[in-house]
This record gives structure tokens, C-alpha cells and sequence, in this order.
């Protein structure tokens, strides 16, 4: 028996994103039965987790198991599990809709892949999962009842623009996917997805780990061996094994980078096997972005996304840790508290680390490939992880002005820095251009010295937590006093005269800009430019002050320091108006001239003017000829 039928529209994205699987071409149509059976196991998984945390809970879990059920004659093919089930409006939530960010970026990717491997790429990175069924399915049914409900449902589609449900008052405990197969393809018969032989193929390639039996309709045997990949010898597990249980552990298309498999011993036993993936999911910059470690306790799954066990910047690292001596009814509160599990995360982040480091040392290409993916998120450590800066320091790599085509670490920085350099120099910009033709970059440029190129905006902030390396201080060439010829004592007196000379300039600098600068002095960094503006050794920069009040925390507007280069024609001519054109000084001329030296100054470091309009008259008015 059943209630009334109800017809429902797809999300509008939802729409759009079947329309793309059913009628895009794929190099591999395997996936979907990947995805259902992952979907059957997550049910298991949770069913004996909620039995084991609700003793009451009306539910059979004598033999739970996925089968598989494929009929030749009327061209179906059934994935049903005894797992949780669902209840209508889970249903509805979960297939109806897609709630995850990113979909708008998947779509855009999808469009414009092209070739079909591409498109197989994005469609396993994002985890499309139900929805891949309609690449093979004419119309899927879906029957489901949640655990301890008493009435099931009943969804239906044709994977365009509605699809059915309705309530069944009788219904078996759990869930059953069946797909009304499309004919198959003459011209490839690996694609008649009702044979047997294709279905244990697919079962064996992609989920021989999963722990529970995956049995086909009639057959008492197990398809799949069954067997906890992690908990077995390393010596005796192939590569394609470990990148097997990777796919379908992340349901990822590509091989992982790196594997890190190892057992722990002693007071708390535990296994971990985790990988570093070759490409960044969609949603890793995301606050709905997940975190892949996957909790068991002997074998026993617990939680999804344990965040107790890795730390926000490495969320990219998928893996699973079994451990041996700890309570089956662990919650998430309990864990973040817990002693022993604070333990094995520190050994876990060591060890990603470390083999990071390895790979940077013995693979750097390889190592590139890594941090091209997941850069940011592993700068993200820097502000998090205190006790790993120093490692994290060592893994950093970075656009130099020593080559343009080969980021560099700090360690071979260091190593190149001149003999009477003390200080690893950087310059933050929005650009690698804007950085290196950054006014503040001209000494540092004649004298040879290599700067850091810093584009990233969380660049901004890293340099401030992580204010040493080695020992040697990482110094902005755009903050503080600049003097590469300290040593050079000879020409102390040239600059003292300078200063003299320049003083009454600076002086009235200072007070025609003093809603605009703290000081004016005179620049030892500056070779071509006429002025720059520079920040105390403590400032926060303007992108930093413009990023802390795009996240809402309001922070006062920090005055710079307005160095001026006494060798440039612009700066001697109005040393010289200034003293000896009363005429200017009493219209207004000199305070304009200042207004426009402060202007240029802004631009040429890539910053925003605050009037433009201003900005844009006094320069016409400049350059407009005299009668």
C-alpha cells in the first residue's frame, strides 16, 4: 500500500547539473555503480553506529549487507543495502537538492572541459555520487525506510526537470537504488551494465575494501574480499591497491601523490592510512569544505569527518585511523578533549609533514605538484600551528627576483643571502608585476640583493606570525629605515648634509600631508622614483588593514612615512620652489605639489587613490600650457 503521489521540481542547479551527466561523454561510465555502492556502505556504516549509541532503536542489524541484483530480460540493475535508510524529507534534501558549495563552479568546469577525461576528472572530484546513476539509467527508483520509522517512500525520475514521491506504508529497512538501464552500446559490450561478469568487475576495482559483504542476488558468497586495507602488512599491499582504496575512499578520479601507511605502538594502538591527494577539491577554500580523515575504532566506523584528528590546514589529507583501544560510543565533544587522540593528531601532522619534507628534498617535482594545490592551505598552518611553524617554515615555497620561473625555499634563500646580509627581504603585492616594479624595490635592485615576491593575501599575515627563519629575520623592504650602505661610513657626512638641507622640505611635506602621513623624510631605497610611502617596522600594512575590514573587524587607519629621493629632479625642484617662490607658496601651488608627489606615490605601489577625480584635475591643470 502507499499515500498520494506528489511531482516535484528539481533545484534549478540540480537541473542543469543531470542534464550535464546524462548527456556529456565520459571516457568511463564505471563510476556510478562506485557511487552507489560507497552510498550503500556510508547507510551500514551509520546504521551500526546509531545501534550502538541507541540500544532501543527498533532496527535489524543481524546481516547487514549491500546486495546487488541484475535483471538481464527486464534490463535493471538494483543496489539495495539493510543499512539507515532515509525518511522522506531526508530524501527530498538529499537527492532533491544539491546544499553543496561549489555547484555554480562545477558547472562553469564542466562546460568549458574539453575532452571527456576532463570531464570525468570534475565530475569524480566534486563527489556527484546518486547523481551519476542517470548515466547509464533511463529512470531510477528509489525505495528507502529509515530505521525505527514505520513508513517508507517511494522517489522516482527520469533525471529531467521532476521527479516523483510517495509514501509506502510497507517497506523494507533500508535502501534500494534500481536503474532502468539504457540499451546497451553495440559497439562496446563492457557497457551491459546487467552482465554479471561486468558487475563483479566494477564491485572488485572499486570496492573490494569496503567491510561489509556485497553479495549478488542469489549467491551466499561475498563479491569483495572484505579486507581493512590499512590494517594489513605494507610489504603485502601493491600500489594499484593503495590507489584503489584511495579512489574510492575520496571519490577521486586521480592517483594519490603520496601514501603514508603506518602502525602505531605502545600505550594507544593505531593504524593510519593517509594520502596526499595530486588536485584541490572545489570547496577546499570553502567553510563547508571537509575534512577526509575517517575515525574507526577495530574496524568499527565512527565518524565521517573527524576533526579532532587533523588540524583545518591540512583538511586537503584523506585517510582513515582505526583505533584500537578506544569507547565504540565516542562522541565528536569528547573527542576534541580527549588526551590519547590529541596524541595520535601530533603524530598524524608529523608525519604528513615530514613526508611532505621528503618529497621536497628527493621529489621536487613532484613536491611542486603539491604545493601548487594546497600552498594556501598549508600557509594557513602558519597562524594555527605554533608548534609546526618552524616545519611548515621549511615546506614554504616562494616567487623570488632571483628567478622568475622557480619559486624558492627559505633554506636556499638563506644560502645565497650576501655575506653582510643579516635579513631575509620580502615585498607584499597584488602582483608579481606590481611587486617588482614597486618603487620600494630600486636599491635592493642596484645593490643585488634577492627579495621575496609575496602575492598571496594570506601572505599578509604569515609574515607577522612567522617573523624568523633560521635565525634570521624576514624583513619587509616596504616597512622600517632602509640603509644598504650602513657600512659604508665615507659617505655619512654627504648624508648628514642632506638631511640638513632637506629639512626645511620635509618639514612642510609633513604638515601639508598630516591628514595623510605621520612623517617625510629622506629615502635610502629609493634610485629612480621621486617618493614612495613606507610603513613603521610594526604597521599593518594597507592590504592587511583592507582585509581585517573585509572580514568586519574594524581597525584604525595607519599613517605611513612619505621618503622622498633628494636626487631626483622632481624633489630638488620643489626643494628649490619652496624655499624661494613666495608666489607659490602663497596660491596654494606648493601644497598641490605635495597633494600630487603623495598621489604618485600611491599609484606606483598599486594603491587606491581616495579622490581620483582630484586627482585627475590637478594633473590636467599641471599639464596645461601658460599663456
Amino acid at each position: 500500500m502507499s499515500g498520494g503521489s506528489e511531482t516535484l521540481e528539481f533545484q534549478a542547479e540540480t537541473r542543469q547539473l543531470l542534464h550535464l551527466v546524462v548527456h556529456s561523454l565520459y571516457s568511463n561510465k564505471d563510476i556510478f555503480l562506485r557511487e552507489l555502492v560507497s552510498n550503500a556502505s556510508d547507510a551500514l556504516d551509520k546504521l551500526r553506529l546509531e545501534s550502538l549509541k541507541d540500544p532501543d532503536l527498533a532496527a535489524d542489524t543481524g546481516d547487514l549487507h549491500i546486495e546487488i541484483e541484475a535483471d538481464v530480460a527486464a534490463r535493471t540493475l538494483t543496489v539495495r543495502d539493510n543499512g539507515i535508510g532515509m525518511t522522506r524529507d531526508e530524501v527530498v534534501d538529499l537527492i532533491g537538492t544539491i546544499a553543496k558549495s561549489g555547484t555554480a563552479s562545477l558547472l562553469e568546469k564542466l562546460k568549458q572541459a574539453k575532452d571527456s577525461a576532463a570531464s570525468n576528472t570534475l565530475i569524480g572530484q566534486f563527489g556527484v555520487g546518486f547523481y551519476s546513476a542517470f548515466m547509464v539509467a533511463d529512470k531510477v527508483t528509489l525505495v528507502t525506510r529509515r530505521a525505527g520509522e514505520e513508513h517508507g517512500t517511494r522517489w522516482e525520475s527520469t533525471g529531467e526537470s521532476t521527479y516523483e514521491i510517495e509514501r509506502l506504508e510497507d517497506a523494507p529497512q533500508g535502501t534500494s537504488v534500481t536503474l532502468a538501464l539504457k540499451p546497451v552500446d553495440t559497439e562496446d559490450h563492457l557497457y551491459d551494465y546487467a552482465a554479471e561478469f561486468k558487475i563483479k568487475e566494477i564491485v572488485k576495482r572499486y570496492s573490494d575494501f569496503i567491510r561489509w559483504p556485497i553479495r549478488l542476488a542469489g549467491q551466499a558468497d561475498p563479491v569483495n574480499s572484505m579486507k581493512a586495507l590499512w590494517a594489513r602488512p605494507r610489504n603485502e599491499i601493491a600500489q594499484t591497491e593503495y590507489h584503489e582504496f584511495y579512489k574510492q575512499l575520496a571519490h577521486d578520479w586521480a592517483d594519490p601523490l603520496e601514501t603514508i601507511h603506518f602502525r602505531a605502538e605502545g600505550t594507544f594502538e593505531y593504524d593510519a592510512l593517509l594520502f596526499l591527494p595530486a588536485q584541490a577539491p572545489f570547496d577546499l577554500y570553502t567553510r563547508e569544505a571537509k575534512r577526509g580523515v575517517q575515525l574507526y575504532v577495530n574496524r568499527v566506523f565512527i565518524m565521517d569527518e573527524c576533526d579532532a584528528l587533523m588540524p583545518q590546514y591540512l583538511r586537503f589529507v584523506k585517510g582513515v585511523v582505526d583505533a584500537h583501544d578506544l569507547s565504540l560510543n565516542v562522541s565528536r565533544e569528547l573527542l576534541q578533549h580527549d588526551r590519547q587522540i590529541r596524541g595520535v593528531r601530533r603524530r598524524l601532522v608529523s608525519r604528513v609533514l615530514s613526508t611532505a619534507k621528503g618529497l621536497l628534498e628527493k621529489e621536487p617535482e613532484k613536491y611542486r605538484g603539491l604545493w601548487d594545490a594546497f600552498g594556501r592551505a598549508l600557509k594557513e598552518g602558519l597562524l594555527e600551528d605554533a608548534d609546526n611553524q618552524a616545519a611548515l617554515l621549511d615546506l614554504l615555497l616562494l616567487e623570488t627576483t632571483h628567478d622568475a620561473a622557480e619559486p624558492t625555499t627559505l633554506r636556499a634563500y638563506a644560502e645565497r643571502m650576501k655575506p653582510e646580509q643579516t635579513e631575509i627581504y620580502y615585498l607584499t603585492g597584488a602582483n608579481r608585476a606590481a611587486v617588482e616594479n614597486s618603487p620600494h624595490m630600486e636599491a635592493f635592485k642596484a645593490k643585488g640583493y634577492e627579495v621575496l615576491i609575496l602575492t598571496d593575501p594570506i601572505d599578509e599575515v604569515w609574515v607577522d606570525q612567522a617573523p624568523a627563519y633560521d635565525g634570521k629575520t624576514l624583513r619587509s623592504v616596504a616597512k622600517g629605515q632602509v640603509d644598504l650602505d650602513a657600512a659604508e661610513s665615507d659617505e655619512g657626512g654627504d648624508k648628514q648634509q642632506a638631511r640638513e638641507e632637506f629639512a626645511p622640505l620635509l618639514e612642510f611635506l609633513a604638515e601639508a600631508l598630516a591628514d595623510k602621513v605621520k612623517s617625510a623624510r629622506l629615502s635610502t631605497r629609493l634610485t629612480d622614483s621621486p617618493a614612495c610611502l613606507v610603513g613603521d617596522t610594526n604597521d599593518l600594512t594597507p592590504a592587511l588593514e583592507k582585509l581585517y575590514r573585509a572580514m568586519g573587524q574594524p581597525v584604525p587607519h595607519t599613517k605611513r612615512i612619505l621618503e622622498v629621493n633628494a636626487a631626483h629632479p622632481l624633489i630638488t625642484g620643489l626643494r628649490a620652489a619652496q624655499a624661494g617662490d613666495a608666489a607659490a607658496r602663497a596660491d596654494g601651488q606648493l601644497e598641490q605639489s605635495a597633494e600630487l608627489l603623495y598621489g604618485l606615490a600611491l599609484l606606483a605601489e598599486g594603491g587606491e587613490l581616495e579622490d581620483p577625480a582630484r586627482f585627475s584635475r590637478l594633473i590636467a591643470d599641471r599639464l596645461a600650457p601658460t599663456v
